[in-house]
């Protein structure tokens, strides 16, 4: 899986990606940081790379606008056809093996590098300093915390924000699939939250989906246009005029 990239455009990024601590073999642990940062998430304003915490309200008027701004320079165009879609195009699930993206190549998977990274209080598996198997975590979709266990491990899914076969019929069916894999993998695409919620969503754009709690619907339209405008992916024009809206525009 080392066919050639096609390069992201550098004006879409809006900060280099932020390097997290490695995950690599080790005893059992318990980790996670404190305080309302991570209790609650963070805005996406704060966290444009995806490596911070969970999802937090953009609430103020001021960041409102910023979100609105931001939103503003999304592009818009039709679906194409699901044709030939199908989640393997983009690659293993939660797989380590992606480049160029925060998180990528440090031995743990993509699933639990994201509940470590929203997660308090984090267990691990016996021997490995990677796979969790209980904490606690914020569930920014609907508000609420949840007790998460291995054993009850689909109470809490992680959604791609923009959802791949949403990705597929926007452009990424012309990617290569390395450029997929990373879309797949991407911490700024990939927020734990509640199951029900994730199903309920399915592939919908924001015009059709949005999350339960709505003091997160601005957050999660912001996210969903910071995903978009890193993969120069077009949204739909219902959609983008849903994120807006949640945004006061």
């Amino acid at each position: 899986m080392r066919a050639r990239r096609t390069a992201l455009s550098a004006a879409a990024l809006l900060i280099p990606a932020l390097a997290l601590t490695a995950c690599t073999g080790g005893s059992s642990s318990t980790s996670g940081g404190s305080g309302p940062a991570r209790a609650i998430g963070t805005s996406p304003l704060q966290n444009p790379d995806g490596t911070k915490p969970g999802l937090a309200p953009v609430s103020s008027d001021a960041d409102r606008k910023a979100g609105r701004d931001l939103i503003s320079r999304v592009k818009t165009a039709e679906p194409g056809p699901r044709t030939g879609y199908d989640r393997d195009q983009f690659g293993p699930a939660w797989t380590d093996n992606v480049d160029d993206v925060p998180l990528g190549h440090n031995n743990c998977s993509t699933r639990d590098d994201l509940l470590s990274r929203d997660g308090t209080k984090v267990e691990h598996k016996d021997g490995s300093a990677c796979v969790v198997t209980g904490m606690t975590i914020y569930d920014p979709y609907t508000g609420k915390q949840v007790q998460f266990t291995k054993q009850q491990a689909s109470r809490i899914q992680i959604d791609h924000v923009m959802p791949l076969s949403y990705d597929w019929q926007q452009g990424a069916s012309a990617w290569d699939k390395a450029k997929r894999v990373q879309i797949a993998n991407d911490p700024l695409n990939l927020i734990p939250a509640d199951g029900s919620q994730n199903a309920s969503k399915g592939d919908s754009g924001p015009a059709t989906w949005l999350p339960a709690n709505q003091q997160i619907r601005c957050a999660y339209a912001v996210r969903f246009a910071q995903v978009s405008l890193k993969y120069q992916l077009p949204v739909t024009p219902a959609d983008k005029k849903a994120m807006l809206e949640q945004c006061g525009g």
